[in-house]
C-alpha cells in the first residue's frame, strides 16, 4: 500500500502545487503518469524483494591479529595448577562432590577466561582446548601451545623454557614478599634482575607493580606450530601478558611494535611493567618509554 503510494506522488509534478505535497488520487492521474506511476512500483517491488548485500567493511572476518593461526592447527591453552590449599573449596574441588567444578583446580583463570575467548572468536572452526599441565597428551603438546603461568606451578613453562634456551629464567622463592623475580643473563655472564613491586606488610600487602613475560617461538616439539608463553610473576602479571594483544585499546600497536621488530618463525621475548591502579591492572603499552624492560630475539 505504502510503496504504491509513494510510486503515485513521484509519478507527476502535479504532486506539488505551490511548494506544498499532496498525493493525488489514482483515478486523477493521466495516461503517461500511470505508466510512470506503474513503473516505479514496479521498480520498488524489485528493490524490497532483493536482500541488500552487507557492505564489506561491515562483514567480520577472522582478526588477523597475534592470536590468529592462518594454518588452522588445533590451540592447546596450558594452564597452571592450584595448589589444593588455596582452592576456595574441598566441595568444589573434590571430583567425587556433588558440586565439582573442574575449573576450581585452575590457576589465572582471569588470563584463561580471557584468552580463551579471544583465541576462539579468532580461529573460528579450529578446535581450542585448554588444559592442566599435568593432563597433556601427546598431541595436545604438538599443536600451538599456549602456556599460562609461571614455573612454580606451570611445570611446562619451564621446560618450554629451558628447550628454547632463552636468556629469562623465573625464580620464585616460597618466602620472597615480592614473589620472586626475573633474571636476565647477557653475553658476557652478568645478571640483571627485574622484580614486582609490593608495599606494606602482610597480610595488608599491596601490589604496585608486577612484570609480564610475553614469548613467541617455534613449538619445540612440532617446529610447524608455535608456542606462546604469558607468564608473570604474580597472577596480575599473567593476565597483563595476556591483555598486551587482547585489550581493544593497545592491541593494535602492541601488535605493530611486535611486527615491527620481529618476524615470521622468529623466537621473542618482552619483559614489561605491569601497573596496578586501584587493585586494577592497566594493559602494559609497549610503545611507551619505560614499559618494556628486557626484549631478545633468536636473531638479535
Amino acid at each position: 500500500e505504502w510503496l504504491h503510494a509513494y510510486a503515485r506522488f513521484f509519478a507527476t509534478p502535479r504532486s506539488f502545487v505551490d511548494g506544498r505535497p499532496r498525493l493525488l488520487p489514482l483515478e486523477d492521474l493521466r495516461g503517461d503518469e500511470l505508466d510512470r506511476c506503474e513503473r516505479l512500483f514496479q521498480e520498488l517491488l524489485e528493490l524490497r524483494s532483493v536482500p541488500k548485500a552487507p557492505d564489506d567493511s561491515m562483514v567480520r572476518s577472522p582478526w588477523e591479529g597475534m592470536w590468529h593461526f592462518a594454518d588452522r592447527s588445533p590451540i592447546t591453552v596450558v594452564c597452571a595448577g592450584l595448589p589444593v590449599e588455596l582452592r576456595p573449596s574441598q566441595a568444589l574441588s573434590t571430583p567425587e562432590s556433588p558440586d565439582y567444578v573442574a575449573l576450581d583446580a585452575y590457576a589465572d583463570l582471569d588470563a584463561l577466561l580471557e584468552l580463551h575467548s579471544h583465541v576462539y572468536a579468532a580461529n573460528p572452526g579450529v578446535s581450542v582446548h585448554h588444559t592442566l599441565s599435568d593432563g597433556l597428551t601427546s598431541e595436545d603438546v604438538t599443536n600451538h601451545l599456549v602456556l599460562l603461568g609461571g614455573v612454580d606451578w606451570n611445570p611446562m613453562t619451564r621446560r618450554v623454557q629451558q628447550s628454547l634456551d632463552l636468556p629469562v629464567a623465573q625464580h620464585r622463592e616460597a618466602d620472597d614478599p615480592e614473589g620472586g623475580s626475573f633474571q636476565v643473563r647477557d653475553h658476557n655472564g652478568q645478571i640483571t634482575t627485574f622484580r614486582s613491586t609490593v608495599e606494606g606488610e602482610a597480610p595488608h600487602r599491596r601490589l604496585i607493580a608486577d612484570v609480564a613475560q610475553f614469548c613467541r617461538a617455534p613449538n619445540p616439539f612440532n617446529r610447524k606450530r608455535s608456542v606462546t608463553i604469558c607468564n608473570g610473576i604474580f597472577g596480575r602479571g599473567t593476565y597483563a601478558a595476556v591483555r598486551t594483544l587482547t585489550d581493544p585499546r593497545f592491541r593494535d600497536r602492541n601488535r605493530a611494535y611486535l611486527e615491527q621488530r620481529y618476524g615470521p618463525g622468529e623466537a621473542y621475548s618482552i619483559l614489561a611493567r605491569v601497573d596496578i591502579v586501584a587493585g586494577e591492572v592497566i594493559t602494559p603499552d609497549w610503545t611507551r618509554d619505560g614499559t618494556v624492560l628486557h626484549e631478545w630475539s633468536s636473531v638479535a
